[in-house]
């Protein structure tokens, strides 16, 4: 159960209070925001809350268990410091975020309501909505590694050891034409049909500077090359525009051997035995179940 101070439980217990809320939300990379559903900007802690209208958050969900919890908040993309390209950039997923309610007559009179970090974010009819996820959250994150058949490395990391920079996987491409997510490009007529499918792209010129997305397709037709990306741009790619896109894994022991000759970092099981092995038995008048040495 939560204790309150004594001056802002004294503070709840009249009949008409001078409560507010206030969130600080902190990106992984870059300066956060704060912000206050009181009109004026109240500073504490060393931040100004600027006064956001329309920004709110939902009721919290917490239990005495230790399942996530979480609640959600919104707010209108005019928001100062929020806009629809950082979201759509994913600038803001996983940032930190605190819940306070304080006095806003006294803002000393003040307690943390919750401590998370930004889950989900969608937009729609120029607002946001993010789904805060409290830190249990982080208890139902798998660690360790997993008995499996496929890698559980990500390409290019310390543990698969393949160079990303190698003009092998990696390759720079014009962009010819776009719609949305789809892109047919130049620059890449050397690799095969799907070398790409599964990687990586990152636009890095023009109004979408900076977006990258995993790829979704990867096709050769005929004359023109193809990219499509899981997720849209924040802003349109115009043709001139250029990409770098990385080549992709399917975590295969087939796949890691024969494109990437890299068998000897594999981080996979793939030779365990499957369900149809474990669930196999001999059947009756086979002579091979007497009891004796298989082998």
């Amino acid at each position: 159960m939560r204790t309150l101070p004594a001056g802002l439980s004294a503070r709840l217990a009249e009949g008409a209070t001078t409560l507010c809320r206030c969130w600080k939300i902190t990106p992984r990379a870059g300066s956060g925001r704060a912000f206050t559903d009181h009109d004026r900007v109240l500073s504490f802690g060393g931040d100004d809350y600027l006064p956001a209208g329309g920004f709110e958050t939902s009721a919290d969900t917490a239990t005495a268990t230790l399942s996530a919890g979480g609640a959600e908040v919104e707010g209108v993309l005019s928001t100062e410091g929020i806009d629809a390209a950082d979201l759509a950039a994913g600038r803001w997923d996983g940032a930190s975020v605190e819940v306070w309610l304080v006095d806003w007559s006294e803002p000393d009179l003040r307690e943390r309501l919750r401590t998370g970090t930004v889950g989900e974010v969608t937009r729609a009819d120029g607002a946001f909505r993010a789904e805060l996820r409290g830190p249990a959250q982080a208890l139902e994150e798998e660690r360790g590694r997993r008995f499996a058949r496929d890698c559980d490395a990500d390409l290019g990391d310390g543990r698969c050891g393949i160079d990303l920079e190698d003009g092998d996987y990696r390759g720079v491409a014009t962009v010819d034409s776009a719609d949305g997510r789809t892109l047919v490009v130049s620059g890449l007529g050397a690799f095969d049909d799907g070398w790409f499918a599964g990687g990586r792209a990152k636009v890095t010129s023009g109004a979408a500077d900076g977006f990258a997305s995993e790829i979704r397709r990867h096709a050769v037709d005929g004359p023109g090359v193809t990219i499509e990306l899981w997720r849209p741009p924040p802003a349109a790619i115009a043709p001139g525009d250029t990409v770098v896109v990385t080549a992709g894994c399917d975590k295969r022991f087939a796949t890691c051997v024969a494109k990437f000759d890299n068998a000897v970092n594999f981080r996979g099981f793939p030779h365990i035995p499957g369900d149809g092995f474990a669930l196999a038995y001999l059947p009756d008048g086979s002579g091979e179940n007497d009891g004796g040495a298989i082998v």
